[in-house]
Parts: C-alpha cells; structure tokens; sequence
C-alpha cells in the first residue's frame, strides 16, 4: 500500500446497535452516557460496569468524533468483558473518526535563533518526551549526519578530535546511538569532557556501557543473546541543542520548559499542529494473572531440609545457571508463596525419580522426574487451583539417584481474562517512551532487550497492551505516530486478533505476540494460543528503534499471520519463534541446554512482505527462530510473496533452532544471496517444497531437513500459479488501496527482464526507493481500474526514451534525460478512459537506466 491511500474499512456495527448503547465524546461529562448527553470515556466505561453484570445482549460504546487527549491509560478489566455470551464493543460513531491521542498540542512559538531558523515554544516543566510530529508528520530529534566517523572507543568513552562536542550543553540527556547488524544500542552519555589533545570524550554512562558492551547478557538458550554484537561504533549522536541543524528537527528540553523546532518548507507554526506525545499507553485491557516468570531455586522463599547442595557449573541449561539437589529419599524442599498455584521446574533425566508432593502439609499426589533424555527446566510438580493466598508447596524425594530443583512460577491470582471486547474503527495515535532516555536501550533482538539492571527480558510497550485476554477484537482500526509497539497480546492471550487495520509510523514494532520467558509452560490456559493477525497493513515501523519488525511472536500455539501486508521496515518482516537451538542443540552436542517448548501449529500464510531490511541486517521477509512441534503440531509458512529484501541475507530465514515447519507455495522476488537458508544443524524437520524464486542460491546445512529446490523463473517469467499467489498475497481487495499513489514495488506492477530494486537512495523517491533496469526491451506493466493514471520516476542524465503503452496500444514516447537529478517526476499521465480495468506498459529504449518509483490512479 501507499502512504495516503484510502483502505474501506472492516465493516463496523450497524447505526442502530442492538442491546444497549452508550455513547462518549472528548468532552463528555456526567455519567448519562446518551446521544445527546455523552459522557468522557472513563464514565463510559463506569456505566458498561454496571450494565454488565446482567447483560442480556452485546453493549455498545459509540465514539463520537474528535480527538480523546489521555493524560492517563484508560484501562480495562475483567470486570469490563462481555458475558453470557454478549460482547462489549467500543467503536466509532457510523462516519465519525474518533482519535485517542497521547499528545500534548503546542503552540506559541517565537523565533529564536534566526540564523539557523530555529523556533522555541514554552511546555511544562519537567515534560519528557522522545518523539515530535507536525502536521502528522513525524520531526527527528536533533542529531549529527549518520555515521559521523572520527570516534576511537577507549574504555568506555568515544573520543574524537573533534572539539565542539565538548561544548554540547545537557550533556546527561545526550545519547551514542550504534546500528550494528540485527541490533540497535543506544546509551545516554554521564558527560562530555575535553580531552589533552583538544578534542572530546563522549563518557557512556557505565551502567548502560555495561549492559551493551562489557556485560552484555548472555544467559544462553531459551534466553540466548550471544552477546554480540556490542556498542563499540557510533552511527550518530542525538538530542543536543547544538545537533539541532536541519528543517523538520527538534530539540526538546524538559528540565527548563522548552521546545525546539526548525520548519520544513511550507511549515507556518502559527497554524500547524503541532503534536508532541506524552503519554506511554493509550489502552490497556488486562486480566489476571499477569505475567509469569519463573524464580530461580535461591529464591529466600525456598527451603531444604536434609543434605542438599548446589550446583552452578552444569551445561544443562538450568534456571539461573544452577540447581538445588539431594540423594538421599527423605529430604525434602518446601517453597512459600502467596497465589492460587505454583509450578516448581526441575530437570527430566534417567537419573531422576518419585516425588510426593504435599500443599499445605497434605499430601496431594506423586510424581516422577525419570526421563528418557535430559531435559531441562521441566515443570515436574503443577499446584494450580487453590484459593488466593499463603500456601507452601513440599517436594519430598522418595527414589532415583536425584532430586532436583531449578525453579518456581507462582500464579498470583486465579485465571480470569479480560474476554469478549472488541475494539472497532478508533485511531490510536502520539505515543512515547521514555525508559531509554534514563537507562538506554540494551537490545536483543527484533524488539526484545533487556531490562537494565535485572536483565531479564522485556519488549517495546504498545500503544494498547492486552495481557491475559480472551476473545479481544481489534478491527478496522488505525494505530499511527507511535512512540513504541502499536498492539501487544501479551501474557497468555487466546483466540484475539488484530484485523483490517492499519499500523503505520510507528517507533517500535506492529504487532507483538506472546512471550519469551513461558517456553516450558504445560497448562494450556496459560499459553498464549489461537490468536490471529490478518489483512493488516503495516509500514514504517521501527522508525526509532531500528530492530523492530511488523509482526512479532514469541512462544504461541496455533497463531495465524495471514494476509498482511507488511513494508518499509528497517528489519525482519514477520519474526516468529524464539530460543534458538533450545528444543534441539542435541543435534549438535551431546551435553547441552535443552529443554521442551510448547509452540506449535503457528500458520504464516498468505502475507505480502515486502522492501524491508533497509537498515539492518541478518534477518528476512520472513524470519523464524526455535523450534515449533509443541504438542505435536507442526507450523505452516506459505502462500507468501516475499520481494525487495535490500540487506537481507536470506528471503526465508529458518534461522537457528527451527523445526517442524512445513514450507512451502510461496514465492520470492527482488533479493537476497539465498532465497532460504537453513545454515545449522539445530534446524530440523523442516519440509520444503513447491516454490517459487527468481534466485536459485539457498543453503541447506539442517537435520532431516526434506529439501525441493524452488522453480527458478528468470525474466520475470512467473508461471500461473506464482502469479495466483502473488495476487492474492497480503490484505483482501476490501482492504486494499482505493486510490492515491502506489509504490514501484506494488503486486500490481509486474516486471518482465532484468529488473532489480534499491532502496534508502536518498534522492527523494517514493517511499525513498525505485526498481530499474539498465536492458532495452524490459518492460513494467502496472494494471489498474480507474479511468486514468499517471508514471511517476526519476530524471537524471543516465536516464533516457521510455515506450509507453495502454492497455496494449502505443502511446509514443517519453524521454527520463535531464542535466540534473529530479524525483517523482511525472513523465506520462492519461485520463478520460473507460472507467474500468486498464493497463499501463513502459519500455526501456534507451539511456542507461529505466525508473519506475510511483504510479496515481485516478
């Protein structure tokens, strides 16, 4: 799709909604709730509460139009879901858009430096913020050029001979930021000092140092991080007064109340809107339990009664690199916790044996730890049910060589999601995030990093977060100008989905699925399952942090990414499965971390993914990692168009540790040096067959990996079943552009010859990117409906005659020569033609490049 095009929307409630209706507007006030007497939104939740305790039908909240400015999250529990069977919709007015805005609007700007063009308006005191938008569109923070060059890491200080930077003022809130291979780093700076020789030393703050390069976490699988690559470069410096340089930039300091801008052109500040988002989270909907996370055995809660010891040097892949364990039948380790259950993780071994368990001083059943292989972090003993509050779990070892303890995972609280609500038609939108202003942004990958100081591992937070939910509908809404993730179904959330919307311009990523820390989980209400992302347009994502990807999922049971569109990222595509060879590094070494992982049934289908890796680099279109074949159940990858992968090594990346998928009907177009890859052993029981390529290299180095090369099509060439997958790849027709201009990498531009793509140009192109090709003879079809269209490239002196035909009858010629570089110049526009289905042909006759960058519909 192309930014500005018009999608129809996923069909909303009817006008006139069944069951009762609420309605709300931004400045509604009292609890009524009526047409005529709407209510704020927190009053319209209030008054769902207390109608929801005996719903006989759905309820409706209508959003009136206008922008709901949140200083505070509105949020949702389980006492705001549907019952009885009834859903709980919050939707827009029939007509009306209705946006939920994190941001503050400011006005009042004076100039203030004339000779750079800067301009300055008052905020409160104390404002943080990282993120501006004017106009919608979204402003930089202030910076150096990329890859300033001149910096030699000593310690950890970045020294340069260059002395103005000793002079940046604010100098704590100044970040070094590092886009090195599939991670970005950022730090914030402890100071700024003149070195001897008369340059400057940009002093990391060491904790943040620490975390990203001296001790960067590395617990190994399922939480692996390798910890490489580290900050050891400088792709830019950002957010100094003194980095403020270039129009559509800004500088905002919090501490003394000021914002700074300098206009792009056609920018008047005395009318623009000018958005500055303070506010992390618009919509939180949340059941119960949250999140879980296992502690290690040297929790204080834990107790060992007889001859226990420890041990913290085995490769087996323990919790916290160590256990508790005994010999002797008799001895016992008890464990205090405050919750409804508990699960306590051990190891599964031939060595192992019997376990009575008592609760609460009753012994409850017995069971055993033997295993035919050893696996780790098992949960042996599952305690779930309990009424919520202080309880005590006793293991009691009664044969086998050992017992041992890894672990525990307490439930807090009884299983109660937030379920049946559905969100529809609202705009989400002005978001930020603060956390790495103060302590960095320690990465891991594709948006999952570490929590500085604790390590443990965490995400980019959304816009809206769902934890624990069930039956959560988002439809036909649009997520934009994000300061983070737009949607996260986090902690365990079922049979929810993100439908017939739109997610563009955001900082973090899409859409994020699941978790990384619930791999061994064997109670199902606990997985994160049948949930579903489909016909989504997602673009622009990661557009500060640059590892972000358009769709995310952890460890999940039969989730389904299905026709999504997915472009203009600065990674991965889709990203789904995690802990790389956990499930199955056996296959590489006898005595390893190994363990079970519950994913399985995943389906990636039908998705259009496209122009991305832009910046970074090890990553695909299409990206999986860890094994699926949880519960038997093995994935799907298929009936995907893959195209323009720019640094991508590898179109389908089944990266380390994947198995148990079955790939195959997609096709892959425009780049990467494989068109799939499975470079490691730990990849396994993988079958790949019937599809197509434009690149015949791929690498195979997997276990019981059923291998089929790809049908090679050269030219362009694609045989009719490619080409019935390419055009029903990505969103439905209902959900598709209308009109406005589309992109050079569009499903309805076919290219005949020896086409190729290059993107991040920085010429000013369309979405900053063109296809070319330097053959006479190669030829671009762009079919449309509509009763008129125009070509849109670039003028250069390399460029020449270009043949153009309409649905087959020629047109003459047009000439791409110019003396000097010019973008998105319309060379040929037609209108007055049937209303209809069209065709547009254009042909290279000469110079030495044809350019296709946009095409308007009219």
């Amino acid at each position: 799709m192309a930014a500005g095009a018009l999608l129809l929307p996923l069909a909303g409630p009817a006008s006139a909604a069944s069951g009762t209706v609420l309605y709300a507007s931004p400045d509604g006030t009292g609890s009524v709730c009526s047409l005529a007497l709407p209510c704020g939104l927190t009053e319209a939740r209030d008054a769902v509460r207390a109608a929801d305790g005996a719903m006989a039908s759905d309820i409706t909240v209508y959003l009136r139009g206008g922008t709901y400015r949140l200083q505070h999250t509105l949020t949702l529990d389980n006492r705001d879901s549907g019952t009885d069977g009834n859903t709980v919709h919050w939707a827009a007015y029939p007509g009306e858009t209705p946006v939920l805005s994190g941001a503050r609007q400011v006005s009042g700007f004076q100039l203030y430096d004339s000779g750079r063009g800067v301009y300055r308006a008052h905020v409160p005191v104390g404002t943080q913020s990282r993120q501006l938008f004017v106009n919608g569109v979204r402003a930089e923070r202030a910076r150096t050029a990329l890859n300033p060059g001149g910096f030699t890491l000593s310690g950890s200080s970045f020294t340069t001979s260059d002395p103005s930077y000793a002079t940046l003022t604010n100098q704590s809130q100044v970040e070094v930021v590092d886009d090195n291979d599939w991670k970005q780093m950022r730090c914030p700076l402890q100071s700024i000092t003149a070195t001897s020789g008369g340059g400057s030393s940009l002093n990391v703050d060491p904790a943040c140092f620490a975390d990203n390069n001296t001790s960067v976490p590395n617990p190994g699988y399922p939480l692996n991080g390798a910890g490489l690559p580290r900050l050891d470069n400088v792709s830019w410096i950002e957010n100094a007064y003194q980095l403020l340089t270039q129009p559509g930039q800004f500088y905002l300091d919090g501490n003394a109340g000021y914002l700074y801008y300098i206009p792009r052109a056609g920018e008047d500040l005395a009318t623009a809107d000018v958005e500055l988002p303070v506010t992390q989270e618009l919509l939180d909907l949340s059941g119960t339990p949250g999140h879980l996370a296992p502690v290690d055995d040297t929790d204080p809660n834990a107790a060992y009664t007889g001859s226990w010891a420890t041990n913290s040097g085995r490769p087996y892949g323990d919790l916290g690199a160590g256990v508790h364990y005994t010999t002797n039948n008799g001895d016992s380790a008890s464990y205090t916790f405050t919750g409804t259950g508990v699960q306590v993780l051990s190891e599964t071994a031939p060595d192992e044996g019997g376990i009575d368990v008592y609760v609460d001083g009753v012994r409850t059943e017995s069971v055993s730890a033997y295993g035919a292989t050893r696996l780790a972090q098992q949960p042996v003993v599952t305690v779930s049910g309990l009424a919520q509050g202080r309880h005590t779990v006793k293991l009691v070892k009664t044969s086998g060589t050992y017992m041992l303890v890894d672990g525990f995972t307490v439930v807090p609280d009884a299983v109660q999601p937030v379920h049946d609500v559905s969100v529809e038609g609202l705009t989400f939108a002005y978001t930020t995030w603060n956390q790495p202003t103060s302590s960095g942004y320690v990465d891991n990958q594709a948006g999952v990093l570490w929590a500085p100081g604790t390590q443990t591992p965490i995400r980019i937070p959304a816009a809206v977060q769902v934890h624990r939910g069930s039956g959560v509908t988002f439809s036909g809404d649009t997520f934009t100008h994000l300061g983070g993730t737009a949607v996260d179904l986090a902690d365990g959330t079922q049979r929810s989905t993100v439908a017939g919307s739109v997610i563009a311009d955001t900082s973090g990523g899409g859409v994020s699925l699941g978790e990384v820390d619930d791999y061994y989980q064997n109670r199902t209400d606990l997985m994160t399952s049948g949930d579903s992302v489909h016909d989504d347009t997602i673009t622009a994502v990661g557009q500060d942090y640059h590892d972000a990807v358009g769709v995310w999922a952890g460890y999940t049971r039969d989730a389904v990414i299905a026709h999504n569109e997915i472009g203009y990222t600065p990674y991965s595509g889709i990203s789904l499965g995690w802990g790389w060879g956990w499930a199955s590094c056996t296959l590489i070494a006898t005595d390893c971390h190994h363990g079970t992982i519950y994913a399985g049934g995943n389906e990636i289908t039908g998705n259009w993914v496209h122009d991305v890796m832009r910046v970074l680099n090890d990553g695909g279109p299409i990206y999986t990692n860890g094994g699926q074949g949880g519960g038997g159940q093995t994935s799907v990858l298929a009936d995907n168009l893959v195209a323009e992968g720019n640094h991508t090594n590898n179109m389908l990346y089944q990266d380390e540790g994947s198995s148990s998928w079955d790939t195959h009907d997609n096709v892959v177009r425009f780049g990467g040096s494989n068109w799939i890859c499975m470079w490691i052993a730990t990849i396994h029981d993988i079958t790949i067959h019937d599809n197509w390529s434009d690149n015949a290299h791929y690498c195979d180095n997997g276990t019981n990996v059923s291998f089929q090369q790809a049908t090679v099509v050269s030219g362009g060439a694609w045989p009719a079943a490619a080409q019935q997958i390419i055009a029903a790849a990505g969103p439905a027709q209902r959900y598709r552009a209308t009109s406005g201009p589309i992109d050079d990498d569009s499903t309805a531009v076919s290219y005949t010859g020896s086409w190729f793509n290059s993107a991040m140009r920085g010429y000013g192109d369309y979405w900053d990117g063109v296809h070319a090709t330097t053959d006479n003879g190669d030829s671009a079809t762009f079919s449309f409906t509509g009763t008129g269209v125009a070509f849109l490239t670039e003028t250069n002196t390399d460029e020449g005659l270009i043949q153009v035909a309409v649905d087959g009858v020629a047109k003459g010629t047009v000439n791409a020569y110019s003396a000097t570089r010019q973008a998105q110049q319309k060379l040929y526009a037609v209108s007055g033609l049937p209303s209809g289905p069209h065709t547009l042909t254009l042909t290279k006759a000469g110079g030495s490049y044809l350019v296709v960058d946009r095409f308007d519909v009219g």
